[in-house]
């Protein structure tokens, strides 16, 4: 029996769960997928936000501004990439300057600090790239960047390492209410037993809400398309760089990764049917958006494009709440943008909050919150390099020559919880296959790390698991 099982493994039930590991509780997080982070949290634009675009008195503005100034130390904590880069809103007409007046006054009052508005000079001696038909800007200095699907993976294997479980391929179907706990039954015939419950399901906590009796909400998709360009680009912008905003969102961004990639999009389309294909329309409109922020625009210097899904709630703001259909069933729904931003927030309002009228929590004193990152040695002078090699060799052999990630740190992947078993699980938690080539030099070989560390042949090596085999078989 689980005190408390949280269902999705995105980066909302990733800060749930390394709440709740801070306290003597028996917990679990039940993942569909065969891992964690594979829904939005691996696809989306990464941005801390300052807080200034939420409605004043929403849920979206408490715990945006609340998870804005946590965040450096939160991801301090978890070893992950955080850089504090500040945003403009950039007006190309006089109307939109009377717009970004409006969202300093909002974000004033939800509590962001330094706001300033900025005329078009000021601005393209802050961001030369920027086109001259910009006029101005609103500049948040608060605004920032972050890794997201490094954030969750490290959240969750904090988590982890602090007595959470982990069931993967999990996908609950079933639920049925039993003296004051719930049987939660998986697709294959699993089930477990919890007193309380959080949905966390991101895009499909709507059909995990109703397994509980509770239709109250509507969950819905908007995809979103995104180009990337090569690392080769740092320094093309330094800031976050926003439209102004409209009713269907925040628009295509030109923005730094913490990696040192520049990241163009994303679109918005509704989805009846969520994919995650990506479109040449939608990509070109992406081009034609980045043109009008940006001249020069390196678009040669594309790499990859991806697309991800955000939900969002017929209530249009977040959904953080004890069901009134179903005691002991705890709903984090509709968490869209500034969903990211407000993890850590969130995390410690459902448990403090939420949880704690469930379950006694009594601090555990053996919580360690720390973590090591596991893409660092790049980072490291040739004297710790040296030193990391003389205690570990397989950390002098490079295996992503684009990266340069070595495979001692593919290694600490598949081993680190939450354990990496396939060459996207490795990619994501190492960026193996994210540079220039795309995987085109090293997959093989992160194939071979893992078949060998498994204990199986390369023929069983997934790119994603579900039967998404890479070989057929040996030629020689």
């Amino acid at each position: 029996m689980f005190d408390v099982a949280v269902i999705g493994g995105g980066v909302i039930g990733g800060a749930v769960l390394r709440e709740l590991s801070r306290y003597d509780l028996k917990i679990c997080l039940l993942e569909a997928e065969n891992d964690v982070c594979m829904g939005a949290s691996k696809a989306n634009s990464g941005v801390a936000h300052a807080g200034f675009d939420a409605l004043e008195g929403s849920l979206k503005a408490k715990f945006n501004v609340l998870g804005s100034k946590m965040m450096a130390e939160y991801a301090a904590e978890l070893g992950v990439k955080y850089r504090r880069n500040g945003a403009f809103v950039v007006a190309f007409s006089l109307d939109e300057m009377e717009t970004l007046n409006e969202l300093k006054e909002r974000g004033e009052n939800n509590g962001v600090e330094g706001l300033e508005i900025i005329d078009g000079d000021e601005l393209r001696k802050r961001e030369p790239s920027i086109t001259k038909n910009a006029i101005g800007a609103l500049y948040a200095p608060t605004s920032g960047i972050v890794c997201p699907y490094e954030l969750t993976i490290a959240s969750i294997g904090n988590a982890m390492d602090n007595g959470a479980e982990l069931l993967t391929d999990f996908k609950v179907v079933k639920a049925e209410g039993e003296k004051g706990s719930f049987i939660l039954y998986s697709e294959d015939g699993r089930e477990i037993k919890a007193k309380a419950v959080v949905n966390c399901a991101g895009l499909h906590s709507g059909d995990v809400a109703r397994l509980f009796g509770d239709s109250s909400f509507k969950i819905s998709g908007r995809k979103g398309e995104y180009i990337l360009l090569d690392r080769e680009c740092a320094g093309f912008v330094n800031g976050t760089l926003f439209f102004t905003p409209t009713k269907k969102g925040k628009g295509v961004l030109v923005l730094p990764t913490v990696d040192g990639n520049i990241l163009l999009g994303p679109t918005a389309t509704e989805m009846d049917e969520p994919d995650t294909l990506t479109e040449a329309d939608s990509l070109n409109f992406v081009k034609e958006k980045a043109l009008e922020m940006c001249d020069n625009v390196p678009f040669y210097n594309a790499i990859t494009s991806f697309a991800g899904i955000r939900a969002y709630s017929n209530r249009h703001d977040f959904i953080i709440e004890e069901s009134s259909f179903c005691a002991g069933l705890i709903n984090c729904a509709g968490i869209e943008s500034p969903g990211l931003t407000s993890a850590p927030a969130i995390g410690k309002y459902v448990v403090n909050e939420l949880i704690g009228r469930l379950c006694d929590l009594k601090v555990k004193h053996s919580f360690d919150g720390k973590r090591k990152s596991e893409c660092f040695f790049k980072r490291l002078s040739v004297e710790e390099k040296n030193a990391v090699i003389k205690e570990d060799p397989s950390y002098g052999k490079i295996v992503c020559r684009c990266e340069q990630i070595t495979e001692g740190e593919i290694l600490s992947a598949i081993r680190t919880n939450p354990k990496a078993h396939d060459i996207d699980g490795v990619k994501r938690r190492t960026r193996a296959g994210m540079g220039r080539c795309q995987g085109g030099f090293c997959q093989p070989y992160v194939a071979e790390i893992i078949a060998k560390e498994e204990g199986f042949d390369m023929t069983q090596v997934t790119k994603s698991g579900n039967g998404s085999y890479l070989l057929k078989g040996v030629t020689k």
